[in-house]
């Protein structure tokens, strides 16, 4: 994943509620499925997936067990995690577009519903992102607001 591409899912999870962070979380996993499969060697390869895993673990963790979809997300992400166990056993990238096949409409269904979330940014007190007011000939510069010391803490 490239510093800018960083950069960008950060600035989401800063202002994201609870639906955007798992869409969030599903494209990261989307682009370390993406990064493995590009991978030029088998370090990197191993990374992709060892952070590919750390995402879905993230959202098996994250499940709400009370709610009915809860134990068959729970299946789906525990047969993607036995996947990538066996790309890291036989760094074989063709288990890869099994993981991918699970979780490229979940992530489509969660952009659906994404919006019908009506509660605000999970993140309290985080910095005010202005896009668009100052700009260069080519180029479009973010700005940060209220960069006080107590950023991302309430005292």
């Amino acid at each position: 994943m490239t510093k800018e591409c960083k950069q960008q899912f950060t600035l989401r999870i800063t202002q994201a509620n609870a639906t955007q962070l798992v869409v969030i979380l599903y494209e990261m996993t989307l682009q370390y499925l993406a990064d493995a499969e590009q991978a030029a060697d088998d370090a990197q390869f191993l990374e992709a997936v060892r952070r590919t895993r750390g995402c879905i673990n993230e959202l098996l963790n994250s499940l709400h067990r009370e709610y009915s979809p809860a134990a068959e997300l729970s299946g789906l992400y525990l047969y993607c995690i036995r996947r990538l166990a066996v790309c890291e056993a036989k760094c074989d990238k063709a288990a890869l577009a099994d993981v991918r096949k699970v979780i490229a409409p979940l992530c489509e269904a969660y952009r659906q519903i994404q919006d019908q979330n009506p509660s605000g940014p999970v993140m309290n007190n985080s910095q005010t992102v202005y896009a668009g007011l100052t700009y260069g000939r080519n180029q479009l510069t973010e700005n940060m607001a209220d960069q006080g010391t107590n950023r991302g803490m309430l005292v």
